[in-house]
């Protein structure tokens, strides 16, 4: 199938849009391809829909005067997953039987809008966002997107379905045991589960509140990292909402330190194995030290996801829907819960809570922890015969995720010897979703995978921003790398950026007396030099702390450098230039030292 936009990543639909003057309304010519016959959708825009909210568009470009900067997603076309609120249309969460008007768009989707998106469908999942497999629906089982013999994984299965296949850019899954990662990893696709949180659950159809996540499909890791910042945000209107701390690293070190399950299980399936295992290889190539773990915590708190009471709360969200018009598996599933007592809820908790602390302890040592996103996949034929226990193995490296409250991204990883996709997901403490973000982009380039299912290769790749949440320092003496004071940076999850040199506009002396040597740098009105500075990302609330330490005569102001751009940076005071050696002629403090030591 092919349309206009088929397959784009967001920046060749924004180039189009600013640069080669297409119009949304091709987007009515999209629409138009798309068959209601095919299982991933539950409903598409009509007509009407569809003209309204580029009339709405429209009336948004005008506001911000024609600037398309100001709508970053301008034209966008973007699916949701049929449990998450839009104004006007149904939400079924693939029950007909349950099925309701939404007044209001999801926070999300009302983001989204805002931001220029246009939503062209409503995606197919189990239902109640129940199971890990893309079958439990009225709606029809959501084949693979390489082969229809096998699953598409779930519940996020036609919300992954329609992105790999390139009929929207990006669409929204949720994820409260795995369902916005497992798919990923079955389509060839990016699957981006936020920090709890981040992404406001208002407006959206419970199945655990307390772990339920909104996740993010995209064809590539900067496409999903835009869709999650644009989209997330604290939520007052949400319980469950939280507001980012802005203490974690902002990226990973040029060689991160992985985590790796000592022995990982794969149900015998060979094949997924080999794809991990050359996954393993690729990362070291990367640069990347890997170090084997003790995986027991991660597999116990899995276990009580839905071995224990925990499933009572998915009862809780069930307890309203008439039991005979529930699939009989999730039906199953959902009546486990009343054997429970709330004793047993709060010893289920006391048990999350050890675990999710002994997890997070493993895991500080490390930039990430590195799984597969499934140990196997299997046929729609062996998921009849075994819909509860082959479920069960595809969480495997998933279940836990929510309920030791940690952050996750699903990467394509490559591809099995019989053209099946398979991937990784990388794993971190909460808010820790920017790191893995740059990390990923950096995988996703190494490999250049063609996209999906669409056979489409990679685009060249946006650079990596500064993160959100942190502060960009320049450097340029005892804090550069390697140097005494750089543990000072270190110690506070700062992430080096890179290396460039000041704007011509500088001189830089070695200051007398200071311990360990330290030089200062002043801005002068002529005769000035560009000096080599490094670049660091700092943590906001971590930045203060590193203020604190700098010693008079050196302070933190606003440096220039040579591509123009400002960043703050070391200063020092006039008087302490007094007498102090010019050592501008070096052009950095490096090359100065390794003078003396010579």
């Amino acid at each position: 199938m092919s349309h206009p936009g088929f397959g784009w990543t967001l920046g060749e639909w924004q180039q189009a849009y600013r640069r080669e003057n297409l119009q949304p309304s091709v987007l009515a010519e999209l629409l138009a391809q798309l068959k209601s016959d095919d299982p991933a959708w539950i409903a598409l825009a009509t007509p009407a829909q569809l003209q309204a909210q580029l009339d709405a568009l429209a009336e948004h470009l005008a506001e911000a005067s024609g600037d398309l900067s100001k709508l970053p997603l301008y034209g966008v076309p973007f699916a949701i997953k049929d449990n998450i609120d839009a104004a006007g249309w149904p939400t079924t969460a693939a029950c007909p039987e349950f099925a309701y008007t939404a007044e209001n768009d999801a926070t999300v989707v009302a983001k989204l809008r805002a931001a220029g998106a246009i939503l062209i469908g409503k995606t197919n999942l189990d239902q109640f966002a129940t199971g890990l497999v893309g079958t439990r629906s009225p709606y029809g089982a959501v084949p693979n997107s390489f082969d229809a013999e096998y699953v598409s994984g779930g519940s996020s299965s036609g919300s992954a379905s329609v992105v790999a296949r390139g009929l929207v850019a990006f669409a929204l899954g949720t994820d409260t045991a795995g369902s916005g990662r497992v798919p990923a990893g079955f389509n060839n696709i990016v699957g981006l589960k936020p920090t709890k949180g981040w992404l406001s659950t208002r407006g959206l159809v419970p199945a655990c509140r307390t772990l339920d996540c909104i996740s993010v499909f995209a064809l590539t890791v900067a496409d999903a990292q835009v869709v999650a910042s644009l989209a997330g945000g604290f939520d007052a209107s949400d319980a469950y909402s939280r507001k980012n701390p802005n203490s974690a690293k902002a990226g990973m070190p040029a060689k991160p330190h992985l985590a790796v399950p000592a022995t990982p299980e794969f149900f015998g399936d060979v094949q997924n194995q080999a794809v991990f295992e050359q996954a393993l290889g690729k990362l070291r190539e990367l640069g990347a030290e890997l170090v084997e773990i003790d995986f027991t915590p991660f597999r116990q708190l899995a276990e009580q996801l839905y071995y224990g009471s925990w499933v009572a709360e998915r009862t809780v969200a069930l307890e309203d829907v008439d039991a005979a018009h529930i699939n009989p598996v999730v039906r199953g599933i959902v009546e486990n819960g009343e054997k429970y007592s709330a004793c047993d809820a709060y010893k289920a908790e006391y048990i999350r809570a050890e675990l999710a602390r002994k997890i997070n302890e493993t895991l500080a040592g490390f930039d990430a922890l590195v799984v597969p996103t499934s140990p196997t996949i299997r046929t729609l034929a062996e998921m009849t015969a075994e819909p509860v226990l082959f479920n069960s193995q595809f969480g495997t490296y998933t279940n836990f995720t929510n309920l030791a409250d940690l952050a996750a991204l699903a990467l394509p990883a490559g591809f099995r010897a019989d053209g099946l996709p398979a991937g990784i997901t990388l794993l971190a403490p909460a808010w820790h979703d920017q790191a893995l973000a740059a990390f990923g982009q950096r995988w996703q380039q190494f490999l250049a995978l063609p996209l999906g299912a669409t056979q489409r290769a990679l685009p060249a790749q946006p650079s990596i921003g500064q993160a959100p949440g942190s502060v960009r320092v320049a450097v340029v003496g005892a804090h550069l790398t390697g140097m005494p004071l750089n543990f000072q940076l270190l110690t506070r999850d700062a992430v080096l950026v890179e290396q460039t040199t000041s704007a011509a506009s500088y001189r830089l002396y070695a200051l007398p007396g200071t311990v360990p040597p330290k030089p200062g740098l002043a801005r002068v009105a002529q005769d000035g030099a560009e000096i080599i500075v490094e670049l660091w990302d700092v943590p906001q609330a971590r930045f203060g702390e590193f203020v604190a330490e700098i010693p008079p005569p050196l302070g933190i102001g606003n440096l220039q450098l040579a591509d123009g751009r400002w960043v703050k940076g070391f200063i020092c005071e006039p008087y302490a230039l007094e007498g102090a050696r010019d050592i501008t002629s070096f052009g950095g403090w490096r090359a100065f030292i390794a003078s003396l030591k010579g």
